[in-house]
């Protein structure tokens, strides 16, 4: 049974809001909220679906896609500053793997979570739907998260990037540093090894951006 009015839910988003966009560590709050009877209910409790939501201890050994998330939201915390839009850019860190709960799989004793980008993309502009009719900020979000992965992609040539719909879409310099956020958000994450590859991608999009401009 629904406790919580529409007003309240936008009540409380805009509290997460300003814990996203204040806090130097904003798991602190939201992992006190996340045990509260609010986050049980629609949109939120898909935030807690990320408790239940394992992932490879191989790539990450922090545990769940709750833990990661948490791991990745202060480290967008520490260069938010860096951000243009900093209030799409700290709710996409928050919503970049709401994808994973639907999309994760067993598959040959590994677990997977193919298409997660596509997913959460579609999933984060539903949670945000619910709680604003900022369309702009919305459509920001959920293209970050659709290309959140792409710093993988493209640095090892996989067949899954797009690059070209990508450059149209977002900001590069913001989903390059959010991509970089995620990979830093593992523990024992090698951060002068990510830095290096933050750069090489950072230089391959502009390279893209510069060719896209030029035709």
């Amino acid at each position: 049974m629904n406790t919580l009015t529409n007003d309240m839910k936008v009540a409380l988003y805009h509290e997460i809001t300003e814990h996203l966009l204040k806090d130097e560590k904003p798991s602190d709050y939201l992992q006190e909220k996340s045990r509260e009877c609010e986050f049980q209910e629609y949109p939120f409790h898909l935030l807690i679906d990320l408790k239940k939501t394992e992932q490879s201890e191989k790539y990450h050994p922090e545990g769940s896609v709750w833990n990661h998330t948490m791991l990745v939201l202060d480290e967008a915390a520490k260069v938010i500053t860096q951000s243009k839009n900093p209030k799409a850019f700290m709710w996409a860190a928050l919503l970049h793997d709401i994808g994973k709960p639907g999309t994760t799989r067993m598959r040959k004793g590994r677990i997977t979570s193919y298409d997660h980008d596509r997913e959460g993309e579609k999933i984060s502009r539903e949670f945000l739907s619910a709680l604003t009719d900022e369309e702009v900020f919305i459509e920001q979000v959920s293209a970050l998260v659709r290309y959140h992965m792409h710093m993988l992609y493209v640095l090892k040539n996989l067949p899954f990037q797009d690059i070209k719909n990508m450059v149209n879409r977002v900001e590069l310099e913001e989903i390059a540093l959010l991509s970089k956020c995620d990979r830093l958000g593992r523990m024992g994450a090698d951060r002068r090894e990510e830095e290096e590859q933050y750069q090489e991608y950072c230089r391959r999009l502009k390279k893209e951006y510069d060719n896209k401009i030029n035709k």
